[in-house]
């Protein structure tokens, strides 16, 4: 089943900017698109807005962030478009990302430009108003910007994290129960591991205690912390350790020279001279050969289609 995913319309190649272009990104229309299914919005659009248009941006003022035209700043869009955030969000709460774009006053993520009325912007800038309303009103949810997609690392974090949801919702919200909680925790151990120690340990005891818990709050509580943990990017020493984790399963089943083998691809990788790749894929060779059904169903090992191609550059 294709995964739902949220995206600024341009982004996806559709003519809806001020100016009738787009900011198609190749990654999501030629690649990601095969595994997902993107529902396309333009905010600017839904408001009733044209194409092509005049440009908005966003102002500070004494009434707060205002949404107004760049020209000169008396038409103003901020409830119309926060009143369009509110229905639309509402509607959408089964999506599993979102990929928004970047510098846009409606969509963008981070470091849009706030302007203040003498013409300067504000350090830092602020975040669109569209966008802005969807993470406070989802803050689970994994939202990108497309410019941000380029590098490796946040690409990797971003598809990972969408379809780690998208499996949550899978095979947890669609029968909610304390077994489907415990499997699913059971099967993310090392992914947790290797994203953040301390919510390892934190989501472990939460789940110890999930008979304290009303189930449909419990389901909220630990999709929050599940998917924080997996926004920290996994570090090459949190890596590490899971591949010394995984190593430890076969030490029985291994020569002295295999373990040798298998104890410098990871170490190579500790140093940042081979991509997590080499080790893992002599780990999944030793999986086949001495089958443990607990590995087996480790998604650290396949977070996500291998066509992606997600981990070459980690």
């Amino acid at each position: 089943m294709s995964i739902p995913v949220g995206i600024s319309a341009c982004v996806l190649g559709e003519k809806v900017r001020f100016d009738g272009g787009h900011k198609r990104n190749r990654f999501v229309t030629d690649e990601l698109a095969k595994f997902v299914q993107f529902r396309p919005v333009c905010p600017e659009m839904a408001i009733g807005l044209p194409v092509p248009r005049p440009t908005i941006r966003l102002v500070q003022r004494e009434n707060g962030e205002r949404l107004v035209d760049s020209k000169g700043g008396e038409l103003d869009f901020t409830e119309k478009m926060q009143a369009f955030a509110d229905k639309h969000i509402s509607g959408i709460q089964s999506l599993c990302g979102f990929v928004v774009c970047a510098k846009s006053p409606t969509c963008g993520m981070e470091r849009v430009k706030l302007y203040i009325p003498n013409g300067n912007t504000v350090p830092g800038g602020t975040v669109g108003v569209f966008t802005q309303k969807l993470m406070t009103a989802m803050p689970w949810l994994p939202v990108e910007e497309d410019g941000r997609l380029q590098d490796p690392v946040l690409r990797e974090n971003f598809v990972f994290r969408i379809h780690a949801l998208h499996d949550f919702y899978q095979n947890v919200r669609s029968c909610l129960s304390l077994d489907a909680f415990v499997k699913f925790h059971s099967r993310y151990k090392f992914v947790l591991m290797a994203h953040s120690p301390t919510a390892y340990r934190e989501m472990g005891r939460l789940v110890a205690g999930i008979k304290d818990w009303d189930l449909a709050e419990f389901f909220v509580e630990y999709r929050q912390q599940f998917m924080d943990a997996l926004k920290k990017h996994a570090r090459r020493s949190n890596n590490t350790n899971v591949l010394m984790h995984l190593q430890g399963y076969f030490k029985r089943n291994l020569t002295g020279e295999q373990k040798q083998e298998l104890l410098g691809l990871i170490e190579s990788y500790r140093l940042g001279h081979q991509p997590i790749l080499v080790p893992l894929a002599l780990i999944k060779h030793y999986l086949k050969e001495y089958p443990d059904p607990y590995l087996q169903l480790q998604t650290f090992l396949n977070p996500y289609p291998e066509e992606l191609k997600l981990r070459y550059g980690l």
